[in-house]
């Protein structure tokens, strides 16, 4: 597969999803800084497709989301939401060609870098990251109580697993702000990085999971997510047989060859050192 080229969705601000390959990360930026990377149905079907591509691609190890702007995404654009109705959403949502929750089902680590407002489907897209680094900035709210709607995009789902039960109700149901200290304080982020270094930092991050075991990332993320479901007996038996298939693999040998080389290699030099 040639590499990913930016999309354009038909908004006329710009091009609404960029992508480009930094060391073998996928940096996918929202990019309607306008209107504070509201989401239209264009863009986020751009952005569906542009995360379809990465996962895709065999030169892409990891995958990073972040906004232009102040904000990484204000969720859906209101203009957006006039005139809908549920016979319009079924038919939008049945049309699209990527399904809305593909980055649950990514076998590349997706790391999101909040660089400010996160609010209503913009949540739901932020919660199905794997690591989420925010600058002092970010703010966080459902917002769908103010707007008469229900949780959207699995996001009721999503965020009673990352900071259970009684915060997520919280946060569904007041819509209230959450800054970023709190977040962090709640597991809905792990990581505060002055805005200036944010995007590095989540760059820097994901160019460190790059160089781990492709196989081992995406068989992980796998038994992460599946395990949400399962039992322990089977989430124990499903790890067991990933082991098994997994000492198989040319990745092991390979890396475990490495390893030794590189004890023999410090034993040899401690013992020049001491000779």
């Amino acid at each position: 597969m040639g590499p990913i080229t930016d999309h354009a969705s038909k908004d006329s601000d710009a091009q609404s999803i960029l992508c480009k390959i930094v060391n073998q990360i996928a940096l996918i930026t929202l990019n309607r800084p306008s209107r504070l990377n509201a989401l239209t149905p264009e863009m986020r079907e751009a952005y569906l497709e542009t995360l379809d591509r990465a996962d895709r691609d065999a030169d892409v190890r990891a995958i990073v989301v972040t906004g232009a702007g102040r904000a990484f995404c204000a969720g859906a654009d209101l203009t957006a939401l006039e005139g809908l109705d549920a016979a319009k959403m079924r038919s939008r949502m049945q049309d699209q060609k990527v399904p809305f929750d593909r980055a649950l089902r990514l076998g590349k680590p997706l790391i999101a870098a909040v660089n400010g407002a996160v609010a209503g489907i913009g949540m739901a897209h932020v919660l199905m990251a794997d690591i989420r680094f925010a600058a002092p900035e970010a703010r966080f709210t459902t917002a769908f109580a103010r707007l008469g709607l229900t949780a959207e995009g699995g996001t009721a789902w999503l965020l009673t697993r990352l900071v259970g039960t009684a915060r997520a109700m919280d946060m569904l149901c007041s819509s209230r702000m959450v800054g970023a200290e709190e977040a962090e304080r709640i597991g809905l982020v792990q990581w505060i990085v002055p805005a200036d270094e944010l995007l590095d930092r989540a760059l820097a991050y994901a160019v460190v999971l790059a160089g781990n075991s492709a196989y081992s990332l995406a068989r992980m993320r796998e038994q992460v997510y599946s395990a949400w479901e399962q039992d322990w007996p089977s989430a124990y038996e499903h790890s067991q047989q990933f082991v098994y298939e997994s000492l198989d693999r040319p990745e092991f040998t390979e890396l475990a060859a490495r390893r030794k080389a590189e004890r023999e290699s410090r034993a040899a030099d401690a013992s020049t050192a001491s000779a």
